[in-house]
């Protein structure tokens, strides 16, 4: 429930006139949805941790530039947006193994992480609601920071990526995002025509959390617990019963991946299968089941975090998996160290 309007009012002239505590407590419900935007718009937590500690402050410092005319909201997305936007300028735009180029048909051992590549990041969804995050959104704010949309996303320029978060996950007009953006309804407009055609290329019509919805909640626990034992095992027929014909894995920021059952399967039991003792923590991740992978390499000393395996589902088997490689995704997720 949102605040009596007095309170609210009494909190903007508190911070108007300089009150940080007045202006947190302006901006806290908002935190978490601005956050998933500007990660939707840049493809990493960590440039969204950054982009919107920037939006923030030129909030606050620009604060008596808020008229009233609009909500708060909205005038705080038009200062995330435009942050975001100046990072897409400086930096480009993130990537999946799969945008580098062709899969590999068998193993490839002992390769080095591609550092040169500003890589897609995973994302901790546990602040995000499970509904639309306005009135006139058509996604659902766990479907748009889904895997396969934030990766569809990157391919759009920065104006056409804000115009379709604006009016597609958050439902502001048109109008309203032209003010946003400062340009025009037509421009918007056009830009949205653009940015619709390259995501009904690039994304699955059916969303991840359709397809949760279809599989249920106790059948998705059984899927996962299945994948974390089958890896912990080193079971491949337990894994390859698991997994669509034509499943995908990656790994960033290693560049290779596999598609195909064939593939992906001469990987696994060369690379994952053999090379320790894991052990599992189940996650959500971008609105999907996900686990915590930690690996032990010899035969003593703690299991150390090693990756966060995000699954994307198809009917009641696993069509790609995504191991977001590096201890640092952990903590994002309230994942502990090493494990004992």
């Amino acid at each position: 429930m949102s605040e009596p309007f007095s309170a609210v009012t009494e909190d903007l002239v508190r911070a108007r006139g300089g009150d940080d505590a007045a202006f947190t407590r302006l901006v806290g419900p908002l935190r978490a949805e601005l956050h998933a935007h500007c990660y939707r718009m840049l493809g990493s937590a960590h440039d969204a941790d950054d982009a919107l500690q920037d939006a923030l402050l030129r909030a606050w410092r620009g604060l008596a530039g808020f008229t009233g005319r609009g909500t708060l909201r909205a005038w705080l997305y038009t200062v995330a947006t435009r942050t975001c936007l100046d990072v897409v300028r400086a930096r480009g735009r993130r990537a999946l193994p799969m945008d580098l180029g062709p899969s590999s048909a068998h193993a490839v051992l002992g390769e080095a992480p591609l550092t040169e590549v500003a890589w897609l990041g995973p994302y901790a969804d546990a602040g995000l609601g499970a509904g639309p995050a306005g009135p006139g959104a058509r996604y659902e704010q766990r479907e748009a920071v889904e895997l396969a949309f934030v990766a569809a996303l990157q391919h759009l320029p920065g104006n056409q990526r804000a115009a379709l978060l604006l009016f597609e996950v958050l439902g502001f007009s048109a109008a309203e995002i032209a003010e946003i953006m400062d340009t025009s309804a037509t421009s918007v407009n056009s830009a949205l025509a653009r940015a619709r055609r390259v995501i009904a290329e690039k994304a699955p019509s059916l969303s991840q959390q359709q397809t949760l919805r279809k599989i249920g909640d106790a059948r998705v626990r059984d899927m996962v617990g299945r994948f974390a034992r089958a890896l912990e095992r080193g079971d491949a027929d337990a894994l390859i019963t698991l997994l669509v014909e034509d499943v995908t894995w990656s790994m960033p920021p290693l560049p290779h991946w596999y598609h195909g059952l064939a593939a992906v399967t001469d990987f696994a039991v060369r690379v994952p299968l053999v090379c320790g003792s894991w052990r599992h923590l189940p996650v959500s991740a971008n609105g999907q089941p996900a686990v915590g992978c930690y690996l032990r390499p010899g035969p003593d000393g703690a299991h150390l975090p090693w990756a966060v395996n995000v699954l994307t589902l198809r009917g009641d088997r696993i069509a790609a998996v995504t191991s977001f490689i590096g201890a640092e995704h952990f903590a994002r997720f309230g994942l502990p160290g090493p494990l004992p």
